[in-house]
């Protein structure tokens, strides 16, 4: 029998990733993405996969428990991989609420969705899974040493953190409490195709490829660990197929970079592309160098300083490790903004502009 797979925010930046990947990798699935199409989520996203005949779109949020409570019942989930989430910090400062009622609630209802199809009557557990996929920022923040591991206790320090920190543990608690078969992913920041352009660096590629001001917060000092899409999709599958019930994979790049060190590598990659191809150039014209245009503005109120990954033990227990190098990784999404126009373009709306401007001000 085919497995059914339901990925939950599969429109957005890494849920469209990971759907690629699983739809390649398991071609008899069948794949049902649940997303609510908020800001953040397109339908091109996902382009061709939607002419699939093993691939389903149910528009809807994660806390709609009619709508979820239904696709379970009609498709027979076998696994559950949720992505959905309001995940962008600077837009949980403006408007905390929208984060409790998805990334807590909408998680609440998924869970109790599977504990129904999979724990009740005739149900079983085996062969079935729920990956939830959440980040380190729930960890909080990190002095100039040391790593987060999978025993660091919780300290979330923005709305966006605290609501996927409870989310966190209502997954651990449906394992604890009634046996349901979860896992839990907690991520580093993520780069590459699809990514909504207010994030740092989409928003720096296209501002560097347009001539605008480069915002960077504060002192620019703030340090992620950065992992490409596709290396953090890969580990998604590892987990599916062989996590271990219960349990918690962080997942990093072993890739730590300040903030304006980013910016001012995008526009080095910028000004050599630009300035190898003519036609580039006529259609992002600028001179001198684009490192000119960054502009330090107030910082983010509750603003992390560090964070990093121990990825030791999804590296020593399943065999993944991420594979793709910073620069080349940041030279192929840079590449894929300049081949992609079209695509941010159209997803630049006015209300993502009025966000921007309240953020960094006019442009």
């Amino acid at each position: 029998m085919a497995e059914n797979i339901l990925i939950t925010g599969g429109a957005g930046f890494i849920g469209s990733n990971f759907t690629r990947r699983i739809l390649k990798n398991r071609p008899e699935a069948r794949v049902t993405v649940l997303d609510k199409l908020t800001y953040a989520g397109n339908l091109s996203n996902l382009g061709d996969l939607m002419k699939k005949p093993n691939f389903d779109f149910e528009k809807g949020g994660i806390e709609n428990a009619p709508l979820v409570e239904r696709l379970f019942t009609e498709r027979d989930f076998d696994t559950v991989v949720n992505f959905a989430a309001e995940s962008h910090v600077d837009r949980s400062i403006l408007g905390p609420k929208v984060f409790l009622e998805t990334n807590i609630m909408g998680t609440f209802t998924l869970l109790e969705a599977a504990r129904g199809a999979w724990l009740s009557g005739s149900g079983s557990i085996e062969g079935k899974r729920f990956i939830h996929v959440s980040t380190d920022e729930v960890y909080g923040t990190l002095g100039e040493t040391g790593y987060f591991t999978e025993d660091t206790p919780y300290r979330p320090n923005s709305p966006y953190s605290a609501s996927k920190a409870a989310s966190d543990h209502l997954v651990r608690a449906y394992y604890h409490t009634y046996g349901l078969p979860v896992i839990t992913t907690n991520c580093s920041n993520n780069y590459g195709p699809y990514q909504f352009p207010e994030k740092l660096i989409p928003l720096m590629i296209i501002n560097a490829l347009k001539g605008e001001k480069l915002p960077v917060y504060g002192d620019g000092a703030n340090i992620r660990d950065w992992i490409y899409v596709s290396d953090h999709s890969a580990a998604i599958l590892a987990v599916m197929n062989k996590g271990q019930l219960g349990e918690v994979y962080n997942i990093g790049g072993r890739n730590e970079q300040k903030n304006v060190d980013i910016v001012k590598l995008i526009c080095e990659i910028v000004d050599k592309m630009t300035s190898e191809d003519p036609e580039l150039a006529r259609e992002y014209p600028f001179s001198g160098r684009r490192s000119e245009l960054i502009t330090f503005v107030a910082d983010r109120a509750g603003h992390d300083r560090r964070y990093a990954i121990d990825s030791t033990k999804i590296e020593r227990e399943l065999g993944w490790q991420a594979t793709t190098d910073f620069t080349h990784g940041m030279e192929k999404t840079v590449r894929w903004y300049i081949n992609n126009r079209p695509w941010w373009e159209a997803v630049i709306s006015g209300e993502y502009m009025k966000y921007y401007e309240e953020q960094y001000g006019k442009r």
